[in-house]
């Protein structure tokens, strides 16, 4: 999936009347708090406004939840690849737990794009309490799958996050679909292009 945030740095601050730098630097604060579901988006938006000196007005925090929600269901999109690559999982009996750091607002997501319906799990870290690259996320996505480490296959474009799947026993595979300057690699761990290339890699690796 592949998403414009810069979008979210230009209008959220505009809703909220703040500076898009003032906005940025209280967001990043937060940010591992509305990822792990400690801030609900309502809660975090709230702490900004306080930490500017403003007492938040109900009806602007409602209008910057929806607007939040409103620019990641228009911006979010899938690679061309993945639904047609979960279907064919799905039609060969392969059980698929999505493992994402996100928001609250990624669930709606998945749904809307179609990923939820062809996923045996969405195991979010909003939801869950914990984010990649923790051992927590990784084996509570195998306890809803009810499969072990050395069965499960877990592909990421991030090589620290391809590190901590690794760490809990998962056969790390990496996705690198462009090839920027100094792009970093996930020591150990298959690189793939796209994942009609991670299929031949999950079957002629035993997976199952």
């Amino acid at each position: 999936m592949t998403c414009d945030f810069s979008v979210f740095r230009r209008e959220l601050p505009t809703v909220a009347a703040l500076s898009p730098e003032t906005w940025q630097s209280h967001y990043e604060r937060i940010g591992p708090m509305l990822t792990d579901g400690s801030l609900s988006k309502a809660e975090g938006f709230r702490e900004i406004l306080r930490a500017c000196g403003r007492e938040p007005d109900p009806d602007l925090i409602r209008e910057m939840v929806r607007a939040d929600r409103a620019l990641l269901l228009a911006n979010a999109r899938l690679y061309d690849d993945v639904l047609p690559f979960l279907a064919r999982l799905r039609a060969r009996g392969v059980k698929v737990a999505v493992v994402s750091n996100c928001t609250e607002n990624t669930r709606p997501l998945l749904t809307s794009l179609g990923v939820a319906a062809l996923a045996d799990a969405l195991v979010l870290s909003c939801e869950v309490g914990a984010a990649k690259p923790t051992a927590e996320i990784f084996k509570h996505a195998l306890d809803r799958l009810a499969v072990t480490a050395d069965t499960a296959l877990f592909v990421d474009d991030q090589p620290g996050f391809c590190a901590g799947g690794a760490a809990v026993g998962l056969t790390a595979v990496q996705i690198v679909r462009s090839e920027p300057t100094g792009a970093a690699r996930a020591a150990g761990a298959a690189v793939v292009r796209s994942l009609p290339e991670v299929e031949a890699l999950f079957w002629d690796g035993g997976k199952r």
